[in-house]
């Protein structure tokens, strides 16, 4: 079960409308990624709820918003995030934040994760993205359709 944050000012789906100077948006976005190699590296507690943190930390330091983040302790070796941010970061710098400061956090607290394997990280390259939004596909074409006059 995920942990939601922010659960007073959030809309049903989890996500809530947002504004730039320039912009109003709504996004969500999902990640998950896994440890270099698939390590089973959440095999205790101490490390899944300092991964939490670390990630719920780049989040909250760097614009964005928790909508949910998770372990798979069934698999040990995921961790799931659902995040929003704005339009001006592309989701290749938001999961390269998240992933980049809690493998420096979690290595420094954890000396033994650095060990694990000849190269000094603790992700893999790799990541899934999915994106979730309100509208369905259909709305945004009738909304295309009526805009052409």
């Amino acid at each position: 079960m995920p942990i939601y944050v922010n659960s007073n000012r959030m809309r049903e789906d989890g996500t809530q409308l947002k504004s730039t100077r320039h912009c109003t948006y709504q996004s969500g976005h999902h990640f998950v990624w896994i440890p270099f190699k698939r390590r089973k590296i959440f095999t205790n507690e101490a490390i899944i709820e300092a991964t939490k943190r670390y990630v719920t930390e780049a989040i909250e330091n760097n614009d964005m918003e928790l909508i949910a983040i998770e372990v798979d302790r069934t698999l040990m070796d995921h961790v799931h995030v659902f995040v929003s941010f704005p339009p001006r970061m592309l989701a290749s710098q938001a999961v390269t934040i998240m992933k980049g400061y809690s493998s420096r956090r979690l290595r420094m607290e954890f000396p033994h994760l650095k060990n694990l394997h000849e190269k000094s990280q603790l992700w893999a390259d790799s990541y899934y993205w999915g994106t979730t939004g309100n509208v369905s596909a259909q709305t945004v074409k009738r909304y295309i359709e009526e805009c052409q006059g």
